[in-house]
């Protein structure tokens, strides 16, 4: 399977970080696209990064999740969650664009543009070493570190 790269992108994150792909290497990153902060999938989806977290931290994973609500909103939905891992505000859709997530979908019989449920996930040489597109909520988050696992020290 050819690498599959994506170029650079800058996003401004939670705790006043900024967050740049270029600069993740050295360790795996999972980056998860979501559609909006405080409803009901994406609270559950959140969670379910937050109370496996520590094992996440143990394979040195970083964990990021991204969605297009301001920096205001995901500090506020971080706080009321607990979150142990930033959050990054794509108003701009720059990294939906880059990882395409952006699609149509049926929200209560209308069309509307909105993010697909998606992760990434790099591996230490910043290299993308799986994707899950289009994802049901439940038992995600452990499949994602389930994934993390395999990368063990080959990177």
């Amino acid at each position: 399977m050819p690498k599959k790269t994506f170029p650079d992108f800058e996003l401004p994150g939670t705790s006043g970080i900024t967050f740049k792909l270029s600069e993740q290497r050295g360790h795996p990153v999972a980056i998860y696209f979501y559609p909006k902060d405080n409803t009901p999938g994406c609270t559950t989806e959140g969670q379910n990064f937050r109370d496996l977290y520590p094992q996440f931290q143990k394979l040195k994973c970083a964990i990021y999740g991204v969605s297009r609500d301001s920096l205001k909103s995901h500090e506020n939905f971080k706080t009321k969650m607990s979150f142990p891992f930033e959050l990054l505000s794509d108003t701009e859709e720059t990294a939906c664009k880059v990882f395409g997530v952006i699609k149509m979908k049926n929200m209560y019989g209308k069309q509307v543009r909105g993010i697909e449920r998606s992760t990434f996930v790099f591996n230490a040489a910043g290299e993308l070493a799986h994707e899950w597109r289009g994802l049901k909520v439940p038992g995600h988050a452990q499949e994602v570190l389930d994934f993390v696992k395999t990368l063990g020290s080959a990177n």
